[in-house]
């Protein structure tokens, strides 16, 4: 007997849940959204900040399908930087600290105003299914809920245990409890399950700290929004601060390595690699005299700074010892202490390409139970979940990006192909075609696809298509130009010394930029932003590269359509090893190009598969059986 009934559940409220609760939603289903505290929806776990390398092309791509989190970072940002621009477009990435209370603000009223949606606090116990399908869920006070599918989001909750020296207590965050019996309720389900640790830093008192002894840190004179959506102007309303560790610091860490859960033995699970904890940068760096430390802002209206940099798991005296030794921070106040929390996670080898799982139908996983870190990861599953979820329930196929279109697509494929055995972190040299997925092109990839899941309203689509004409009118203006001797000083630059050339010739040389011959009048354009600039001067100066990687993605498509049966039975083709048929069995490839991916498949082990199919005409050689 059922409570109530919805077309969707989604159980979390961090940036997962946010992201696929509004997709689902704006998909004109009957959401529910279930947190343990409404105070407390996209809370800002670790750093108070959204974007990076890599990172900031994933909250592109949320924002160009229509999903929120590119909004709401614009809203609630305090300070504004564009990272990598000594290098190639392809790998420009947007970063923004935010104010932590303004950001959960802003996605508050977000969701409050999207029709649909049902913003409940309570939590949720246990997930209830029926002949292998999701039938609805139960809550701590016993209620039931009815839904078709339900998507989970669980963040650090589930059996949550935190870190802090030789102490040790169930939370899901400091201050906030573990989702124990739901935890429980997940491994018993029968899913391969694992445990997995992250951390955070102390937070000081700006008050108490000598901010004259730092390196200051300015956002850019022109920030760079996340959201195409975004008009007004940004602006940067705070400054952060760099300094680093020195010997006298990795000295107290070494003396009191024997105190520390990482090295005691005391934390089982994983932690992340590309983001270790202070003490695991003494360890494992120990050529490296120092470490460098960032003083960030948690907002415009709070005196507490995030030591990002400094995460740790350390008693709370040897945190406040190391602070002390370090310039500026001698009489810091620690206003919470660093920790570590180990949590359950769910290999994400048990999820289809669009995350549902293969064991119950209906249920669908996204964030950090699926083995990933960081917030941007945790929102394009979310956003992914939440439209797979909708269309399960409305019947459509589901939505899977390819590696081609989409860092997404790429971090999903990654995740359910090769699994993960630590905190899997986006980078941009995990895409082979990152030069079409730049963050300016986000759009013109994307935004259709968005459109066709009825998640870009009207006014979202009318700026993707003004935008897109804009794009034309620039591209046909750069074509139809040809610069005269009034403007001899950019042909000489450019070594170029006959009568008139055409402005693509003058940009395809790497010294010569558009902004520029904007600027100086050599080309007459209509108002144009930033990303139109880059997107027009890139197609032009990397022409040569972008023809091979369309040729390289188009053969890609091909292997992508080449598809396999689900119910294909690989123990009973000769010729593969046992290895191969468990991993294949396991993983269920879509694709003779996902099979290709998964670690440990040999081009052996693929013609063994077509011959099968009928597809390679003659046998392949066996391979060796074990």
């Amino acid at each position: 007997m059922y409570d109530e009934k919805y077309d969707v559940v989604v159980i979390g409220a961090g940036h997962a849940g946010c992201e696929a609760a509004h997709a689902a939603a704006r998909m004109g289903l009957a959401t529910a959204l279930y947190t343990m505290n409404a105070d407390l929806i996209a809370q800002m776990s670790c750093n108070p900040a959204v974007g990076g390398i890599a990172k900031g092309h994933l909250v592109r791509e949320i924002d160009a399908l229509g999903g929120i989190m590119g909004l709401v970072a614009d809203q609630a940002g305090i300070q504004f930087r564009l990272l990598n621009t000594s290098r190639g477009p392809a790998v420009w990435s947007p970063r923004a600290q935010e104010d932590k209370a303004g950001y959960r603000q802003v996605m508050r009223r977000i969701l409050e105003q999207t029709p649909n949606l049902f913003i409940k606090q309570a939590e949720v116990t246990e997930i209830v299914f029926d002949s292998g399908r999701v039938t609805g869920i139960e809550l701590l006070d016993g209620r039931r809920v009815q839904s078709q599918v339900v998507v989970l989001t669980t963040g650090t909750f589930l059996n949550g245990l935190i870190h802090i020296g030789e102490k040790q207590f169930t939370a899901g965050r400091n201050g906030e409890p573990a989702s124990i019996a739901l935890g429980n309720c997940i491994r018993e389900a029968g899913f391969n399950w694992g445990r997995l640790k992250t951390g955070t830093p102390p937070r000081l008192d700006r008050r108490s700290i000598d901010l004259s002894m730092f390196e200051p840190q300015f956002g850019d004179e022109v920030p760079t929004p996340f959201s195409f959506r975004t008009t007004t102007a940004l602006e940067n309303k705070i400054c952060c601060y760099i300094t680093h560790t020195d010997e006298r610091i990795h000295d107290v860490i070494r003396r009191n390595m024997a105190r520390s859960p990482l090295y005691s033995g005391q934390i089982q699970g994983i932690g992340p690699r590309y983001c270790p904890s202070i003490e695991d940068k003494v360890v494992r760096f120990r050529d490296k005299d120092r470490h460098q430390i960032v003083l960030e802002p948690e907002g415009v209206d709070t005196h507490e700074i995030y030591v990002n940099g400094m995460s740790t798991s350390l008693p709370i005296d040897v945190q406040r010892e190391i602070l002390s030794k370090m310039k500026g921070l001698e009489s810091a106040q620690m206003m919470r202490p660093g920790y570590a929390i180990e949590y359950d996670f769910v290999q994400p080898t048990e999820l289809n390409p669009w995350l549902e799982t293969k064991k119950i139908q209906g249920l669908f996983l996204a964030g950090q139970i699926n083995g990933t870190t960081g917030y941007e990861e945790a929102a394009g599953q979310g956003l992914m979940a939440g439209i797979n979820a909708g269309l399960k329930v409305t019947g459509g196929e589901p939505l899977m990006l390819g590696r081609a279109e989409a860092y997404i697509g790429i971090m999903i494929d990654d995740l359910v192909t090769k699994g993960t055995n630590e905190p899997y972190r986006m980078f941009t040299s995990r895409a082979e075609h990152r030069l079409n997925l730049r963050i300016d092109n986000a759009d013109t990839r994307l935004t259709p696809i968005g459109r066709r899941m009825g998640l870009v309203t009207d006014v979202h689509w009318d700026a993707y298509l003004e935008r897109q004409g804009r794009l034309e009118r620039l591209r046909q203006v750069i074509h139809d130009t040809r610069v005269d001797t009034a403007h001899s000083f950019f042909l000489s630059r450019a070594l170029v010394f006959h009568d008139r050339p055409g402005i693509p010739s003058l940009l395809r040389r790497p010294e010569i930029r558009l902004e520029e011959l904007i600027r100086e009048g050599v080309l007459l354009t209509e108002p144009l932003r930033r990303e139109d600039i880059v997107s027009a001067e890139t197609d032009i100066k990397y022409e040569g590269y972008l023809r091979q990687q369309d040729k390289e993605i188009e053969k890609l498509r091909k292997a992508e359509a080449r598809r396999l049966p689900e119910e294909l039975d690989y123990s009973k083709m000769s010729g593969l090893s046992g290895e191969v048929i468990e991993k294949l069995t396991r993983v269920r490839p879509q694709s003779i190009a996902q099979a290709s991916r998964i670690p440990g498949i040999t081009p052996a082990s693929l013609s063994i598969i077509l011959f099968h199919l009928g597809i390679a005409r003659s046998r392949p050689e066996t391979e060796n059986v074990v």
